[in-house]
């Protein structure tokens, strides 16, 4: 069984940074994919970003450039630094662990984050 818990979201201003974390517990971190998505209201969960088990990183297109997914395997955590946040963004983020081999799939309880003057 794996928990994810996820910090960081807030209240930030248009062209303001907000660094999202979420730390999982287990031993599978390290050989998992790991994926941000987001839902804003009304709308169905988006794939944000992607980074591997082997560190190939892949984002949503209204998001290259400002957003950077990484990865610290010894602290079982996965980060999305995200830069000159726009109101668009406002979203609920949800962080997500995938190891398809073994057909695992869990989901973090969500952080809000919120973009606005």
């Amino acid at each position: 069984q794996v928990q994810l818990v996820e910090s960081g979201g807030g209240l930030v201003q248009p062209g303001g940074s907000l660094r999202l974390s979420c730390a999982a517990s287990g031993s599978i971190f390290s050989i998992s994919d790991m994926y941000w998505y987001r839902q804003a209201p009304g709308k169905q969960r988006e794939l944000v970003a992607t980074i591997t088990s082997a560190g190939r990183t892949n984002y949503v297109d209204s998001v290259k450039g400002r957003f950077t997914i990484s990865r610290d395997n010894a602290k079982n955590t996965v980060y999305l630094q995200m830069n000159s946040l726009k109101p668009e963004d406002t979203a609920v983020y949800y962080c997500n662990l995938k190891k398809w081999s073994r057909g695992l799939d869990y989901w973090g309880q969500g952080t809000q984050v919120t973009v606005s003057s």
